[in-house]
Order: C-alpha cells, then sequence, then structure tokens
C-alpha cells in the first residue's frame, strides 16, 4: 500500500529528500551539496546536469534508507530554488548553458534600461515584481541572446525552459512533460498575476518566446507521473511549490496575516493575503503563494533578503575565522555587542525593500580593539537587521503590526541569531519542533493532491512549536542599532557603477 510522500527540496546548496509518513513524521533523509561556480564578479552558476544526479541520487538514498521502494510512495512532491533557469535541448535533454542561478547578477544594465525606459510600473502591475535580475526572465533572455542559434531555436520550439521544478519534472518524466506551478511561475516576471498565464505583453517586452516556457500546474495535484525507469515504478507528482511558498505552507500559515522568516542562504518572510492581491507600496514583491486543486489561488507579500546564512559561509570560507558555520554562535557569544562595528552583508547587492544590484558588503565602524568575535557578531546583527528592513515595509503594506512571526531554514537553529531577531524587531519570534519546514510544505502538498491528507486543517494540525524567543533589548539601544544600521545601508548602496 502507497503511504509514502517522497518530498524532494532542491536547495542553492544541496539537493535532498525525504521520506514523511501519513502522520507527518519524516522516516529518512538523503543530502548532498551541490557546487556553485563563480565565473565572474556577480555571475552565479549552477551545473543542471549535476542537479538532476544529485537529486535523483538522494531520492533514491532516501527510499533505501527506510526500506521503502517506489510501490510504497503514493506521491512525489517538489520545493525549489526560485528564478534559478535552465534552458535545454528538447530532443536530448542537455542543457545548453548552465543554469543561472537566482543570485546572478549579470543582466542588471538590462533591468536598469527597462526602468530607465518607465517599464516599472507596468511590470508590477502585470506580474507582482519589481525590475530586477533577481528574476527569470532576464537570465533567460540572456542565455537565448549568448548561445549560438540559441534563440532561433526557442522561437522553432526545439529548446525548452524553466526554473528548476520544471527541469526536474522533465527529467522525472523521460521529457514527456513540461511543467511548472503557479507559485513559480510568479518569479518569472512572465506571467500575469491576475490571470495566471503567461503574459504576452510582458513576453515581448522582456524579449522571450513562448513556445520555449512550460504548462502552468497547480501547486497541488497530480500534474505527472514519472518514468518507471527512474525510481523502479511510475509514482504520481502531485505537488510542486517555489521553496518560500512552500515554508510558508509547512508552517501552517494558511490564513491572511499569517507570517514566516526562512533562513536560508538568503533571508525570506513571506505573509499570506489569502485571495486578495495586495500592491505593494513598499517595493516589497506580490506573489501566488500556491493554487489548491479545484480552488482559487492563494496570494502573499513577500520581501528578499539574498544574504543570510550565506554571510555566515563567507566568514568561513572567506575569512577563515571559524570552521563550520555553527562555530560563528560561540564566537560572537564571547562578546556582549558589537563594539560599535556594522556589517551590510550586500555581496550580491541588497533585495527588498531597497533593490538596489550595485550595492556591495561593508564593514564599518572598526578600531583597532575589533576582534573577529565583534565581526561574528555583526555579521548576525547585520542579517538580522536586513529582516527588519522587510518587516518594516512589509507592516507599511499591511496597515498593522506582525507581532509574531513564524522561523524555519538551518540558521534559525542558533538561540543567539533568533534572540537577536526578536530583539531588532522588537516582536516574537516562534520556531517549530520541526524544522524542515520547506520541505514539509512540499509534502502536504502533494499528500493533499492524492487523498492522503483530506484538508489543510489536517496538516496544519501536524505543526508544533518548540520555543518562542521575546524581546529583551531595551528600546533606547534598539532605536540606536536600527539608526546606524540605515546609516550604514546608505553606504553600501551604489558601490559598483
Amino acid at each position: 500500500m502507497s503511504h509514502f510522500i517522497l518530498a524532494m527540496d532542491q536547495g542553492t546548496s544541496s539537493c535532498r529528500s525525504v521520506i514523511v509518513d501519513a502522520a507527518g513524521v519524516i522516516r529518512a533523509r538523503a543530502q548532498e551539496e551541490l557546487a556553485t561556480r563563480f565565473p565572474k564578479p556577480g555571475w552565479v552558476e549552477h551545473d543542471a546536469q549535476e542537479i538532476w544526479s544529485r537529486q535523483l541520487s538522494t531520492a533514491r538514498a532516501a527510499l533505501r534508507s527506510c526500506g521503502a521502494d517506489a510501490k510504497h510512495v503514493a506521491a512525489i512532491g517538489i520545493t525549489n530554488q526560485r528564478e534559478t533557469v535552465v534552458v535545454w535541448d528538447r530532443r536530448s535533454g542537455v542543457p545548453i548553458h548552465p543554469a543561472l542561478v537566482w543570485q546572478d547578477r549579470r543582466t542588471a544594465d538590462a533591468m536598469e534600461r527597462l526602468a530607465t525606459e518607465g517599464k516599472g510600473d507596468f511590470v508590477q502591475q502585470r506580474s507582482g515584481l519589481v525590475l530586477d535580475p533577481y528574476f527569470s526572465a532576464s537570465k533567460l533572455a540572456w542565455v537565448l541572446d549568448h548561445v549560438p542559434q540559441a534563440r532561433a531555436r526557442a522561437e522553432r520550439g526545439e529548446l525548452a525552459a524553466g526554473t528548476i521544478d520544471a527541469w526536474l519534472v522533465w527529467q522525472l518524466t523521460g521529457g514527456r512533460v513540461h511543467a511548472t506551478d503557479v507559485s513559480n511561475a510568479s518569479r518569472t516576471m512572465l506571467m500575469n498575476l491576475h490571470t495566471l498565464d503567461w503574459d504576452d505583453e510582458l513576453l515581448d517586452l522582456l524579449r522571450v518566446p513562448r513556445a520555449v516556457l512550460p504548462r502552468i500546474v497547480d501547486s497541488s495535484g497530480v500534474c505527472a507521473e514519472t518514468d518507471a525507469s527512474v525510481l523502479g515504478a511510475s509514482v504520481p507528482v502531485a505537488g510542486i511549490c517555489g521553496d518560500q511558498q512552500s515554508a510558508l505552507f509547512g508552517q501552517g500559515c494558511t490564513e491572511r496575516g499569517q507570517a514566516k522568516i526562512t533562513f536560508g542562504t538568503g533571508c525570506f518572510l513571506l505573509v499570506g493575503t489569502g485571495s486578495e492581491v495586495v500592491m505593494s507600496r513598499s517595493r516589497l514583491l506580490t506573489t501566488v503563494a500556491w493554487r489548491l486543486q479545484g480552488q482559487s489561488a492563494a496570494f502573499a507579500l513577500e520581501g528578499s533578503v539574498f544574504m543570510g546564512g550565506a554571510a555566515v559561509q563567507w566568514l568561513r570560507d572567506g575569512l577563515g575565522i571559524i570552521r563550520t558555520a555553527p562555530e560563528v554562535n560561540d564566537l560572537a557569544a564571547k562578546v556582549t555587542d558589537c563594539g560599535g562595528v556594522m556589517m551590510v552583508p550586500a555581496f550580491t547587492g541588497l533585495g527588498a525593500p531597497h533593490w538596489d544590484p550595485t550595492a556591495r558588503a561593508c564593514v564599518l565602524g572598526m578600531t583597532r580593539g575589533t576582534t573577529a568575535a565583534h565581526l561574528a557578531r555583526a555579521t548576525l546583527e547585520g542579517i538580522a537587521l536586513q529582516v527588519c528592513d522587510v518587516v518594516e515595509a512589509m507592516e507599511a503594506d499591511l496597515g498593522s503590526r506582525l507581532r509574531m512571526l513564524r522561523i524555519d531554514g538551518g540558521a534559525c537553529a542558533s538561540d543567539l541569531l533568533m534572540q537577536l531577531q526578536s530583539d531588532v524587531l522588537d516582536a516574537a519570534v516562534e520556531r517549530p519542533r520541526q524544522l524542515e519546514t520547506t520541505v514539509m510544505g512540499a509534502a502536504f502538498l502533494a499528500g493533499l493532491g492524492v487523498g492522503l491528507w483530506k484538508r489543510v486543517a489536517d496538516v496544519a494540525a501536524i505543526r508544533s512549536v518548540d520555543r518562542t524567543f521575546t524581546p529583551l533589548l531595551d528600546p533606547t539601544i534598539r532605536a540606536t542599532m536600527r539608526r546606524q544600521w540605515r546609516r550604514a545601508v546608505e553606504c553600501a548602496k551604489g558601490w559598483q557603477t
């Protein structure tokens, strides 16, 4: 009897697969790191073939780990790094260029030109997004322009393109199905937020031929069947969702006004707006949260911070002041404050609400007395203060305060960072017992898609709380930190001209 969900979580730094049972318990997991390439400053690439190879390897390993095989799997759920683009040959299935990762900034000039031409309001009203190289459309156009004959081949229907979910579905089905879900499609800058279909005027403006794009499907509901050769038997693909929307669902934030922050490579804050499309006045993003089979789409406001846990990785790999990422907590705890140091981790530009691709990281306020501990603590504070900017913008759009935020992601295991976040936000921060909320969201959507769970309330009830962090910081100190942070951000802006 099929009673497991195989959930695939294809992230920026790794590929993971988990096996979830009908009680919502993770029975097995497997993970492999993914190499990231930086061929030029601001360029970030992945090998799409490596993504598929490692994702498949982890799926098979997770099944073996719990003594299951494909006949025990009721459905597959997929969650993925969003905006990252793959273009491949429809006949051979071979990518024509490395995948351009969401962090890639090579198309900043093209986006700036469109902004100068006054296209920003039109793009935002249609897609919910701001003109920025973060999103998929300009990356896709760049590949078509820079690979010989690619644009002509795309227009003839010889090439396929999509975000990572579409790439995985293609591989899982042996090339029979080319599909993406509405949550991922809403991150391309090519989907009309109101019709939930590709928009011809956006396609023309951003120079992407419709023939290259996948079909848009629900986030929950069977959209494909895997080729039997992949896992040993055919399995329904019944859940697809971009990683941040999947985390929102996995956190049980299914009601309007419920919000979550994911602390991963970046930091991503989403607040649900129900069936209402709320257009931001504060340079946030309006995005599709999900669409369940047979129901109207749910929407969200989102603010994206590009460098979260990746800033800690820089302390490890770039400076060598820690050997492993968790060591940052012990190092930062050696001091009670930053000693006047402020760190803006804008290594790949600033995301919401600033949207400055020319910003670069900076460390300010150092003296001869500054130590590695001060820098470590300043990095954690910089992560938390970036989130504050997004929360402030989100509260302005909603017209109300967010007094409780649910947290997830690898970095939220850090009690120090979570306490700092609560302190600078002046809000409660709630950590669940199950931190794997992104992959659980994909599992829940797939399970709902095949009837393993009947109602959204059934999966929301599975969530339980580990700890709630409440503000302890003196308001005067908080105000000083926020004021210094705003000064530091202005120093980081406009650096890469």
